[in-house]
Protein backbone atom coordinates (compact mmCIF):
# COMPACT_ATOMS: atom_id res chain seq x y z
CA UNK A 1 0.00 0.00 0.00
CA UNK A 2 1.09 3.04 -0.97
CA UNK A 3 -0.10 7.10 0.47
CA UNK A 4 1.61 10.13 -0.72
CA UNK A 5 0.49 12.53 1.72
CA UNK A 6 0.49 16.37 1.15
CA UNK A 7 -0.08 18.99 3.41
CA UNK A 8 -2.49 21.10 2.16
CA UNK A 9 -4.45 24.31 2.99
CA UNK A 10 -7.43 23.51 0.63
CA UNK A 11 -7.54 20.58 -2.00
CA UNK A 12 -10.64 19.93 -4.33
CA UNK A 13 -11.53 16.73 -5.99
CA UNK A 14 -14.10 17.21 -9.12
CA UNK A 15 -15.57 14.30 -11.39
CA UNK A 16 -17.47 15.99 -14.37
CA UNK A 17 -17.23 19.31 -13.05
CA UNK A 18 -19.12 18.11 -9.73
CA UNK A 19 -17.09 18.71 -6.60
CA UNK A 20 -17.32 15.32 -4.61
CA UNK A 21 -14.77 16.08 -1.89
CA UNK A 22 -13.27 19.75 -0.66
CA UNK A 23 -11.04 20.02 2.20
CA UNK A 24 -9.55 23.37 4.09
CA UNK A 25 -6.08 22.74 6.07
CA UNK A 26 -5.25 19.22 6.33
CA UNK A 27 -4.05 16.25 4.22
CA UNK A 28 -4.62 15.31 0.76
CA UNK A 29 -4.04 11.84 0.44
CA UNK A 30 -3.59 10.01 -3.03
CA UNK A 31 -3.81 5.82 -1.99
CA UNK A 32 -2.57 3.28 -4.09
CA UNK A 33 -3.57 -0.38 -3.47
CA UNK A 34 -1.10 -3.37 -4.26
CA UNK A 35 -2.72 -7.17 -4.92
CA UNK A 36 -1.05 -7.86 -1.51
CA UNK A 37 -2.40 -5.62 0.84
CA UNK A 38 -5.46 -5.91 3.62
CA UNK A 39 -6.63 -4.38 6.15
CA UNK A 40 -4.30 -5.18 8.56
CA UNK A 41 -1.50 -3.56 6.29
CA UNK A 42 -4.31 -0.34 5.88
CA UNK A 43 -4.56 -0.16 9.60
CA UNK A 44 -0.60 0.10 10.20
CA UNK A 45 -1.27 2.93 7.28
CA UNK A 46 -3.68 4.87 8.58
CA UNK A 47 -2.05 4.30 12.12
CA UNK A 48 0.95 6.29 10.76
CA UNK A 49 -0.80 9.08 8.85
CA UNK A 50 -3.06 9.85 11.50
CA UNK A 51 0.28 9.96 14.30
CA UNK A 52 2.32 12.11 11.42
CA UNK A 53 3.44 15.69 12.98
CA UNK A 54 4.23 17.74 9.97
CA UNK A 55 2.22 20.50 11.11
CA UNK A 56 4.07 23.45 12.59
CA UNK A 57 3.81 24.14 15.92
CA UNK A 58 3.90 28.01 17.62
CA UNK A 59 7.95 27.98 17.57
CA UNK A 60 7.85 27.11 13.63
CA UNK A 61 8.55 22.97 14.42
CA UNK A 62 7.28 20.36 12.70
CA UNK A 63 5.25 18.73 15.37
CA UNK A 64 1.50 18.83 15.29
CA UNK A 65 -0.26 15.57 13.49
CA UNK A 66 -3.85 16.24 12.15
CA UNK A 67 -5.51 15.76 14.71
CA UNK A 68 -3.50 18.91 17.28
CA UNK A 69 -4.85 21.26 14.72
CA UNK A 70 -8.37 20.35 13.40
CA UNK A 71 -7.22 19.13 9.75
CA UNK A 72 -9.31 17.37 7.32
CA UNK A 73 -8.56 14.85 5.35
CA UNK A 74 -9.29 14.28 1.37
CA UNK A 75 -8.53 10.65 0.45
CA UNK A 76 -8.00 9.75 -3.50
CA UNK A 77 -7.98 6.47 -4.66
CA UNK A 78 -4.96 6.26 -6.85
CA UNK A 79 -3.27 2.82 -8.47
CA UNK A 80 -1.29 4.38 -11.26
CA UNK A 81 1.16 4.67 -7.57
CA UNK A 82 1.95 1.53 -8.63
CA UNK A 83 3.15 1.90 -12.23
CA UNK A 84 6.13 0.18 -13.09
CA UNK A 85 8.18 2.19 -15.39
CA UNK A 86 10.88 -0.43 -15.76
CA UNK A 87 10.70 -1.39 -19.59
CA UNK A 88 9.52 0.66 -22.37
CA UNK A 89 7.92 3.74 -22.01
CA UNK A 90 4.54 2.86 -21.36
CA UNK A 91 3.91 2.19 -17.60
CA UNK A 92 2.41 -1.31 -16.42
CA UNK A 93 0.15 -1.92 -13.83
CA UNK A 94 1.08 -5.26 -12.88
CA UNK A 95 1.34 -4.68 -9.40
CA UNK A 96 -2.22 -2.48 -8.49
CA UNK A 97 -4.87 -4.42 -6.63
CA UNK A 98 -7.29 -5.83 -9.11
CA UNK A 99 -10.84 -3.49 -8.98
CA UNK A 100 -12.58 -5.34 -6.21
CA UNK A 101 -10.02 -5.74 -3.84
CA UNK A 102 -8.37 -2.26 -4.27
CA UNK A 103 -12.28 -0.63 -3.83
CA UNK A 104 -13.58 -2.44 -0.73
CA UNK A 105 -9.82 -1.74 1.03
CA UNK A 106 -10.42 2.42 -0.46
CA UNK A 107 -13.90 2.05 1.36
CA UNK A 108 -12.42 0.24 4.54
CA UNK A 109 -10.23 3.29 4.65
CA UNK A 110 -12.33 5.99 4.54
CA UNK A 111 -15.11 4.73 6.87
CA UNK A 112 -12.24 3.78 9.42
CA UNK A 113 -10.57 7.67 8.95
CA UNK A 114 -14.24 8.72 9.68
CA UNK A 115 -13.80 7.18 13.04
CA UNK A 116 -11.37 9.07 13.62
CA UNK A 117 -11.41 13.09 11.81
CA UNK A 118 -14.30 14.71 11.82
CA UNK A 119 -13.59 15.88 8.05
CA UNK A 120 -13.06 13.08 5.76
CA UNK A 121 -13.71 13.76 1.92
CA UNK A 122 -13.04 11.71 -1.15
CA UNK A 123 -13.00 10.90 -4.66
CA UNK A 124 -14.89 8.41 -6.46
CA UNK A 125 -13.18 4.99 -6.89
CA UNK A 126 -12.18 4.50 -10.82
CA UNK A 127 -13.69 7.70 -11.79
CA UNK A 128 -11.55 10.36 -14.11
CA UNK A 129 -10.57 13.02 -11.34
CA UNK A 130 -9.79 16.36 -10.96
CA UNK A 131 -7.67 16.97 -8.26
CA UNK A 132 -6.60 20.55 -6.83
CA UNK A 133 -4.65 21.70 -4.14
CA UNK A 134 -2.10 24.01 -2.65
CA UNK A 135 0.61 22.36 -0.91
CA UNK A 136 1.72 23.85 2.21
CA UNK A 137 5.39 23.89 2.61
CA UNK A 138 5.06 22.20 0.20
CA UNK A 139 5.18 19.18 2.07
CA UNK A 140 5.09 15.89 0.87
CA UNK A 141 5.58 12.28 2.33
CA UNK A 142 5.07 9.11 0.98
CA UNK A 143 4.35 5.99 2.97
CA UNK A 144 4.59 2.70 1.48
CA UNK A 145 3.95 -0.06 3.23
CA UNK A 146 7.07 -2.19 1.88
CA UNK A 147 9.59 0.30 3.47
CA UNK A 148 7.59 0.22 7.01
CA UNK A 149 8.28 -2.27 9.78
CA UNK A 150 4.37 -3.58 9.71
Amino acid sequence: MKFIIQRVTQAKCEVNNVVTGQIQKGFCVLIGISETDNEHIADKMMKKLLGMRIFSDANGKTNLSLQDVDGELLLISQFTLYADCRKGNRPSFVHAGNPELAKRLYEYIINQCKLQVPVVQTGIFGADMRITLTNDGPFTIVLDSEELNL
